[in-house]
């Protein structure tokens, strides 16, 4: 499944929003402050919860952020478009690839016989490689090394620690950590 981030719909006119909380909510994500957006998505989400362009931009904002959970309630109010649907869908995928990753690392339960849309998401690329086991595991580590990348690489692996165990991607190039994805 090709990514459906559809957001010209929410970027064409800021005017069609009208409230200062949603402009500000506009400008966190142009400015790629996600995780302040994803926040402020979720104060502001009961006055605005009947607003499918809101409803894409807080769900966005929110997997930018790696705030995967957040994506279930957005994901229920986008239905009466084509491309609300298709954007549910995307965010129905991610939510349910990071839930059955999560589920087979902790509790060894073989999902290499399932198979689910792809998405450009980081997680949508590490299930696949995880179900076709495309992966090397080293001391409790998958190693994904995809296909046309120089030097990029993943590593997915469990923290355990204070709180719930959660499910650690780290974004790599030649030895290099270039970002860290946590996701319980």
């Amino acid at each position: 499944m090709k990514r459906m981030i559809i957001l010209l719909l929410a970027t064409s006119t800021i005017s069609l929003f009208g409230a200062n909380d949603l402009t500000t909510l506009y400008g966190l994500y142009k400015n790629g402050d996600y995780k302040t957006a994803c926040r402020l998505g979720l104060r502001i989400f009961d006055r605005y919860k009947k607003n499918s362009k809101f409803l894409m931009l807080y769900g966005f904002s929110c997997l930018k952020a790696d705030y995967i959970d957040r994506l279930a309630v957005p994901m229920t109010g986008l239905r009466r478009t084509k491309t609300e649907r298709a954007n549910a869908s995307y965010f129905a995928t991610i939510i349910l690839q990071k839930k059955l990753l999560y589920h087979a690392l902790l509790d060894q339960v073989d999902i290499s016989d399932l198979r689910l849309p792809k998405t450009d998401y980081i997680l949508s690329k590490i299930f696949d490689m995880y179900t076709k086991g495309s992966y090397k595991k080293i001391d409790g580590k998958y190693f994904f090394i995809p296909k046309g990348q120089n030097g990029l690489y993943y590593v997915l692996y469990i923290e355990r620690g204070h709180g719930s165990p959660k499910m650690v991607v780290e974004e790599r190039i030649d030895d290099r950590l270039i970002k860290t994805h946590r996701y319980w």
